[in-house]
């Protein structure tokens, strides 16, 4: 990938003038990778109450000010409106557009949040030797839904979502040990194994992201992953609500040691 190394500001850039529309893996090695998820103030605190509850999945990096795109604390400057690469927006829970820039959209009542994401500890897996398959593929990640329910509130109920990295059987403890030092995120795996134990009946077919090559001798491997939130949206079904699209993140200037304890 030509951005593989590539600064946070530089991939940023290249969002905001839709010079990149792809999906975000690989990118800005060392640098923390973020969910985005945009809500009406009315339902924010409800939100945020959700993410606190499930926050293996729905860990908070950042929010915004009511009406602000600014995420001050993990990105100054930057822009939400317009630097991820692809944008989801929901209607009453139903998608209706997806989009490289949501300034059109944007409204003086709306706030954003930044969820951690998987994609962090990727440098450090590949830095141990470990190998990430979409990465070498140059696919999105493939990510599914699980039988595992995250605790609800009121309004925001979702079933675990999961992302999957195929390893070879004899460098899974090494893949527990190096991202369960990230414990302020996604952290170690959520499940190893057999995928119809948590509800994944064809690793072929994930719901969201790209299926990837899984080789003889290799274990699938499953982390928390951040599109659980997506899933909430649908089951609240808000007026108005926008995300990335599954894999087009955000890249923060924050650096992947602010996750490790």
């Amino acid at each position: 990938m030509s951005n593989l190394y590539s600064l946070p500001s530089e991939i940023r850039q290249l969002c905001r003038t839709s010079m990149l529309d792809t999906p975000t893996p690989g990118m800005a090695l060392g640098f923390v990778q973020a969910n985005l998820v945009v809500l009406p103030y009315s339902l924010a605190f409800e939100f945020l109450l959700f993410c606190q509850r499930n926050p293996k999945p729905c860990l908070i990096l950042d929010v915004t000010e009511v009406g602000d795109y600014e995420p001050k604390i993990i990105a100054p400057g930057a822009d939400i409106r317009t630097d991820l690469p692809r944008y989801r927006v929901f209607r009453h829970g139903e998608l209706v557009e997806e989009i490289t820039d949501i300034s059109s959209f944007w409204r003086s009542d709306l706030v954003a949040f930044l969820v951690g994401c998987s994609f962090y500890f990727e440098n450090a897996m590949l830095n141990s030797g470990l190998p990430v398959r979409h990465v070498e593929e140059e696919k999105n990640v493939p990510m599914y839904k699980t039988n595992i329910e995250c605790i609800p509130t009121q309004k925001f109920s979702s079933p675990l979502v999961v992302s999957m990295r195929p390893l070879p059987a004899n460098q899974v403890v090494r893949a527990v040990e190096v991202t369960s030092r990230y414990y302020k995120a996604h952290g170690s795996p959520v499940h190893i194994g057999s995928p119809d134990a948590i509800g994944i009946k064809e690793l072929e077919r994930p719901d969201y992201g790209d299926a990837v090559t899984v080789r003889e001798g290799e274990v699938p491997v499953f982390w928390a992953c951040g599109v659980t939130t997506q899933t909430a949206i649908f089951q609240a079904k808000p007026e108005l609500a926008i995300t990335h699209s599954p894999g087009h993140m955000f890249i923060s200037d924050l650096k992947d040691e602010f996750l490790t304890f």
